[in-house]
């Protein structure tokens, strides 16, 4: 998947689960309206994670020098590109270090304690997740909001902190489906051990196609990466989460436009 239907379908997954916008919300874990709007932007900025193992992926670009070296070392290290990031262990360990970061917090006269680890958090996911999107021009630009978001949750909405790591998760796993929706699929649960197909199956139709020579696992739904059929979901999801925005941003007003649940 391309960069921007990640951030996409990290942002539409987190209002499907937080949202109580009736049809379109699940409200599985439901939130207020400032948990879901500020949410959405971590979870659109955690979809974009895993590809931080590739040289020209968005967070490779985010600072000068240092975020191309970010990516070549993780790259590096994770075996290269859709390899030990696209994998069930790193799923747990960004989940054990968006909770670990929640534990990191610093006493303030006046304010009590703050959560300066999610703020900081949510402040480099909200600012990966606009650029994604192109809905701010320049990286200045981009981490000026993501840092305005992250400051005001830790500050005047401190209760806010206790949803970061499950937002990050949840980027993070929607990033690994939508991979595992195209044609080069995703590491298979077992990694670092890969199970590659015996080389009669290669040849097999369908079979060759879901379990890949790589070893690599995929139901290529959408294709190659940056195919009409995934643009035409990015679409949707786009839609998707501009209609559910718009409920929170009213919710957030004290305008009731729907009877919630």
């Amino acid at each position: 998947m391309m960069g921007i239907t990640h951030a996409t379908s990290g942002a539409a997954a987190w209002i499907a689960v937080t949202s109580t916008m009736p049809v379109l919300g699940l409200g599985a874990y439901p939130l207020d309206p400032v948990g879901v709007l500020a949410g959405t932007a971590v979870a659109a900025g955690a979809a974009l994670l895993p590809d931080a193992d590739h040289h020209s992926a968005t967070i490779a670009h985010s600072v000068p020098v240092l975020g191309r070296l970010t990516a070549r070392t993780i790259g590096t290290l994770s075996g290269g590109h859709r390899q030990g990031a696209h994998s069930a262990i790193a799923v747990v360990v960004v989940m054990v270090l968006a909770w670990a970061l929640t534990l990191v917090t610093v006493p303030y006269e006046g304010f009590g304690t703050i959560a300066i680890g999610a703020g900081i958090g949510t402040a480099v996911l909200t600012c990966f997740g606009l650029k994604a999107r192109d809905f701010v021009r320049t990286w200045a630009a981009a981490w000026v909001a993501g840092a305005a978001v992250g400051a005001g949750i830790v500050v005047f909405a401190p209760e806010q902190v206790a949803w970061f790591p499950l937002a990050v998760t949840i980027g993070f796993v929607v990033h690994l489906l939508g991979d595992f929706l195209t044609t080069g699929g995703v590491p298979g649960v077992l990694w670092p051990q890969v199970l590659r197909p015996p080389e009669r199956w290669r040849e097999t139709p369908v079979v060759n196609r879901m379990w890949l020579a790589s070893g690599h696992v995929s139901l290529p739904l959408l294709g190659d990466t940056g195919s009409f059929r995934e643009t035409m979901l990015g679409a949707a999801l786009g839609l998707y989460c501009f209609a559910n925005f718009g409920y929170e941003c009213l919710r957030m007003m004290g305008v009731e436009v729907l009877a919630g649940r």
